[in-house]
């Protein structure tokens, strides 16, 4: 892989068509983004692999958190890595539902165009393509197959998508449905110009009767069919197999357009029709494209940018377009319009709403706050799906995709659901899902052992998990059981429960405080018997931690800063310690993975010592200046990162995406301001980069944020007012936030070292609160 951005980046830009009102490409600054989605670059992040991840995503062709994405096919069946910018060529556009490809895809299936000579196989069917002759947008993608002159577009809904081929001059022309492995049945019903079909590939995480159910719809007769079962064509219109897929022929004239009408559905093959019949009907190609552009437009509009680069807006509405994709709605409606789901927890197929493709884990820290701010009605329909699912699994969600996986640590999903309700959102079982929670402190799933808290029985009796008991991840899993404590603490409090049930959450949320170690001033493991593990080192990756080191997690205390502070011995000892963070060198001990992971290599190569921004984390860890008296140092350095660590390009990430995070902590902090503690209803200062930004809340008020001399250099904040009130806290509180006004930035490129450095500034701490 590369580790500096490459020359053929620039080729994006036949890619993305910018529409701008007032723009001066000499000094790069742009007044305003008049079409948003035009900005929104969805090979963003595609150029990664196992070895180093560039964000590890793929072009998803989606409608804001559909059901179903497509995206292009450039490697086999079942690999993570579907899409590789790298790549030359393309096996089909397949439905995907990939998070992540370290979670891989589950109900995948895909058409692909050939002509002449037949040929089926995906290895051999694959053709040449070009950059330079594709376009992706989050609406609609094209993309010219070299081999066989074939152009290839598609738009989505939420559940279907339409398809367009045009094909040569040639009397064989073909379009395959390929059904993939692991179980999949395909039908030709020529006389309807129809395919039906379901797929069963998957990679965990479904019941035994989990199907995805297609259909297919064609507008131009087929001059032949055929079938394929496992690596044999056959006769048959019908088959059923490991691995099947259709053949369809056509006759067609140069430059002649056959289109394709797809939709699919978890429940059932009418469920599926109807998903079809709801969502297209009898719209034309154009018409689907414009609803999507649509669907895109009115969410990505809901925050208007103006002022910064060209690549700052590419950047912001990259990223905001990959927080609207996750979570997934695992939803249909029936024949009634009601809204049923098939649950992938029992595999019955239920009322209520059901989301899903999310790791709790990474997504806490500002996804969930992002729709707290701007989608409470969506968070409530997804705390709904939350009490559907432990209704279901008794359990609540870690990791699901699309049931529970074997992912992560930790029992985020308290966080999720006590920052919900803490910030207003009640439209839900509330009590249900206080109950989950609860269960969750107690004990774990044995079969999936990411749900749930395993270690509990050590956590709760000792305050810790231990070290040496055969638990992985034992320092981590600390860390975060007593964030998630706080929640439940602040969640407890707010419900009325006894005050013994509150005081024991208060209690266990400082539990953070028996992992540090007042000689290295850093967290630790420790074993059962009290005595820290050893040998020690702070640059040793994995072990007691997850995907990191003791140099990232000991700022894992996002509900008590200031006990951290304390801990450490003050204001200065704090910020000595912060200030290591960058200054030392990028090394590392891989000894427990027995080879550098991608993390570890995504860190050496960013150059910024041992901030390791590419996984989740430390991603809070620069806005912690604001708690100890020295705020440009986190505006500084929340700038680097932005500048240095973004780009809109195939390359743009500097590690992995996961499902919105990086794109949030960017989104976010191009604003200004991040919310560094879920739990607590507020957000701190940080660094905006655009001139102003145009926020239309979901209450109907308008938040604007502005930011007088801004530029490249002009980093610090020389002064804040909020509504013409000088401003300065380093923080402000949500509902503030909701109430909308001008919040109006003056920037500097020297800094203030006299505002916001007083303790009343400082940002709330479960300590001091």
């Amino acid at each position: 892989m590369r580790i500096v951005s490459k020359v053929k980046g620039a080729l994006l830009g036949l890619s993305i068509i910018l529409s701008l009102s007032s723009c001066n490409e000499t000094v790069n600054n742009c007044l305003q983004v008049e079409d948003p989605v035009d900005y929104a670059n969805p090979l963003m992040g595609t150029d990664s692999e196992f070895a180093l991840s560039n964000g590890n995503t793929y072009p998803a062709i989606a409608t804001p958190w559909g059901m179903n994405f497509w995206t292009p096919q450039t490697n086999k069946m079942g690999d993570g890595w579907g899409y590789q910018y790298d790549a030359h060529k393309i096996r089909g556009i397949k439905q995907t539902h990939q998070p992540s490809p370290w979670i891989n895809d589950y109900a995948a299936f895909s058409l692909m165009a050939v002509t002449g000579d037949l040929k089926f196989k995906e290895e051999e069917r694959q053709s040449w393509f070009s950059h330079k002759a594709e376009i992706a947008k989050p609406h609609y993608y094209q993309v010219y197959l070299a081999d066989y002159d074939v152009n290839v577009e598609v738009t989505p809904t939420e559940r279907a998508a339409q398809f367009r081929f045009t094909f040569p001059e040639n009397e064989s022309s073909y379009v395959l449905v390929d059904g993939f492995h692991q179980g999949s049945y395909v039908k030709i019903i020529p006389e309807e110009k129809k395919v039906i079909g379901y797929c069963r590939n998957n990679s965990g995480g479904v019941p035994e009767n989990f199907h995805n159910y297609f259909v297919v719809e064609f507008d131009k007769e087929f001059t032949a069919i055929n079938t394929w079962n496992k690596d044999e064509l056959t006769e048959k219109n019908e088959v059923e197999g490991y691995h099947v897929g259709a053949v369809l022929k056509f006759k067609t004239s140069k430059g002649e357009k056959v289109h394709a009408k797809v939709a699919s559905s978890f429940i059932s093959y009418e469920q599926a029709q109807l998903n079809l019949d709801r969502e297209i009907g009898s719209d034309s190609f154009e018409t689907t494209k414009q609803k999507a552009h649509t669907a895109w437009s009115k969410e990505l509009n809901k925050i208007k940018v103006e002022g910064g680069t060209v690549d700052q807006q590419r950047i912001f509405y990259s990223t905001l377009y990959r927080v609207l994709l996750f979570p997934r709605k695992f939803y249909e409606y029936d024949q009634d319009n009601n809204v049923v789901h098939y649950s992938p927890y029992n595999g019955e197929v239920l009322p209520g709403y059901m989301f899903t493709d999310n790791g709790f884990w990474d997504t806490f820290r500002a996804v969930f706050p992002f729709f707290t701010v701007m989608y409470p009605e969506l968070n409530n329909q997804i705390m709904q799906g939350l009490v559907n699912t432990y209704k279901e699994s008794g359990w609540l969600p870690e990791w699901a995709s699309p049931g529970h996986r074997g992912c992560m640590i930790g029992t985020n999903s308290a966080v999720n659901i006590a920052d919900a309700y803490l910030k207003g959102m009640r439209d839900y079982d509330i009590e249900t899902l206080y109950e989950a929670i609860l269960k969750n402190t107690e004990s774990y799933n044995k079969e999936v052992t990411s749900v749930g808290r395993y270690g509990a029985s050590y956590y709760n009796e000792l305050g810790y998990v231990p070290y040496d008991v055969g638990i992985h991840e034992n320092a981590a899993r600390t860390l975060e059981y007593a964030f998630a404590d706080y929640n439940i603490y602040k969640l407890a409090k707010a419900l009325g429960k006894p005050q013994e049930e509150i005081d024991l959450f208060a209690k266990r949320a400082q539990n953070y405080r028996n992992l540090f170690c007042a000689d290295n001033k850093l967290m630790r493991g420790k074993n059962a018997d009290g005595t820290f593990q050893a040998p020690f080192s702070a640059f040793k990756w994995g072990g007691a931690f997850t995907e990191g080191n003791s140099w990232h997690y000991t700022w894992s205390v996002f509900h008590d800063i200031e006990g951290l502070k304390q801990l450490m011995g003050g204001n200065q000892e704090f910020i000595g310690m912060l200030d290591k963070v960058f200054e030392l060198p990028p090394v590392f001990d891989d000894s427990y993975y027995g080879f550098p992971i991608h993390e570890i290599r995504e860190m050496q190569i960013m150059n910024m010592g041992q901030y390791a921004h590419g996984n989740q984390p430390i991603q809070h860890m620069p806005y912690l200046y604001n708690y100890a008296g020295q705020p440009w140092k986190s505006q500084y350095w929340v700038r680097k990162v932005m500048d240095k660590l973004y780009t809109p390009t195939p390359d743009g990430y500097c590690g992995d995406e996961d499902n919105g995070q990086t794109s949030a902590w960017y989104v976010f902090s191009s604003m200004g301001f991040y919310p560094v503690c879920p739990g607590q209803p507020m957000y701190v200062i940080g660094s905006p980069i655009f001139d102003k930004v145009t926020v239309t809340l979901p209450n109907g008020n308008e938040l604007v944020i502005a930011s007088e001399n801004n530029g490249k250099d002009n980093v610090y904040v020389e002064g804040l007012t909020f509504n013409g009130s000088v401003w300065d806290k380093n923080y402000i509180e949500h509902d503030e936030l909701l109430k909308g006004g001008l919040l109006e930035f003056t920037m500097s490129n020297e800094p203030n070292k006299k505002r916001g450095v007083g303790e009343e500034a400082y940002p709330p701490s479960m300590s001091i609160e």
